[in-house]
């Protein structure tokens, strides 16, 4: 619907009516403003863009899982170490479809993407442990806390349905151990969040490169028409058959270097990279060192350049397994150790035996040589020093 204003002295052009909202400006303004957009931060949408889709988040995680995994366990009390025992017994071959390694390194995969690890009973033994152990999904798992906000109950979901594992009784059906989270009362903080700003930017730069690949492996360049009589406006006849020939022939992988046949007034101008351009490989390098230190994983480990904080690679390998692999190993063990105790009816302990890591051989040869040659030790205290157990009286 239009309408026309008059005035005493002239006569207005007719305007068009248009209805708009009041906020139209300032929704134009925000998204106009180049801030970032960042990826959701929920456990699932962590795993897909932070392991599934990003070869650093993949690696990290699969190289602490299966070098945490891989670590001897020792299992003994406050007398001995043991042998043989039923918890020795019960984790060499957890359920008959994972062995100790697989189950460990399941649990340690849960605690890396989601901060929480939980693990379930199955069963009674006559040594009244559990039959079977099952390491299960934490993006299934929601607590279901109690008046006084402690835990009274797990809830598995699956497809619409749920299963409600009561935790008010004794021994608990599921061991749940999880990181360090300063806000949060009831779930742990994953390396994954706290690496979430480098996987979007390695994940967008990865993105960039794909589609500078698909357009001839360089930035494009500009064709530059000259009509005849000066006039460098291509019909729209002319503009839609040259953007078709270009896409068709001259973009994608398999065109890469494909010679372009220019028609009279046509004149191809190449462009190099630009600053810009060249500091998007600075970038993503630099994503992947801050995902790799939110792992605990030397970036020399991984194979990124650039990177000088350690000596040699033996010497970031044995920082490797000393400041993430063993903290690691030593929390969930306890956790664990404790969990089956109040099954058995007896405490036990499970710690990780750094003497059987061939990566730190050559820390245990010196610790072993310094206080093998302390004369002013008896054989206890150097036992003692060294984590093993008293000796058995004869």
């Amino acid at each position: 619907m239009a309408f026309r204003l008059f005035s005493r002295e002239q006569k207005v052009a007719p305007v068009e009516e248009r209805k708009a909202s009041a906020t139209g400006r300032v929704v134009a303004f925000a998204a106009g403003s180049g801030r970032p957009v960042w990826s959701a931060r929920d456990t699932g949408s962590l795993t897909r863009g932070g392991f599934v889709g990003n070869p650093v988040g993949f690696r990290s995680v699969r190289l602490i899982a299966e070098a945490a995994a891989a670590v001897p366990l020792v299992c003994e009390d406050a007398a001995r170490r043991y042998e043989t025992h039923p918890v020795v017994d019960l984790l060499r071959r957890p359920n008959p479809g994972q062995g100790r390694a697989e189950l460990f390194e399941a649990l340690y995969g849960q605690m890396l993407l989601s901060g929480n690890a939980y693990v379930e009973a199955v069963g009674l033994g006559a040594s009244g442990l559990p039959e079977e152990l099952h390491v299960l999904r934490a993006d299934r798992m929601s607590i279901v806390p109690g008046a006084d906000g402690w835990p009274v109950a797990f809830d598995y979901a699956v497809g619409g349905r749920k299963h409600r594992f009561d935790m008010t009784g004794s021994p608990d059906p599921i061991c749940h151990i999880k990181s360090f989270h300063p806000q949060d009362d009831h779930y742990g903080l994953s390396p994954m969040q706290a690496a979430a700003v480098a996987l979007d930017v390695h994940n967008s730069a990865s993105a960039w490169s794909k589609a500078l690949l698909d357009n001839a492996a360089r930035p494009s360049g500009a064709i530059v028409y000259k009509g005849l009589d000066g006039q460098g406006v291509l019909s729209p006849e002319q503009y839609d058959r040259l953007v078709g020939e270009i896409e068709m022939n001259h973009q994608g992988a398999r065109n890469a270097g494909r010679p372009m046949l220019l028609e009279g007034g046509l004149d191809w101008k190449p462009m190099g990279f630009s600053p810009s351009d060249m500091e998007f490989h600075e970038t993503k390098m630099a994503a992947a060192r801050e995902i790799a230190l939110a792992f605990g994983v030397p970036p020399m480990l991984m194979g990124i350049p650039g990177d000088a904080t350690y000596a040699n690679y033996a010497e970031a390998h044995r920082a490797f397994y000393r400041l993430t692999v063993l903290p690691l190993v030593t929390r969930v063990a306890a956790a664990i150790a404790w969990w089956l105790s109040e099954h058995l009816g007896q405490e036990v302990a499970l710690r990780p035996d750094p003497d059987q890591i061939p990566a730190l051989a050559a820390e245990r040869d010196q610790q072993w040589a310094r206080i093998s040659a302390a004369s002013f030790l008896s054989d206890a205290e150097k036992r003692t020093l060294l984590g093993l157990p008293p000796m058995a009286e004869a």
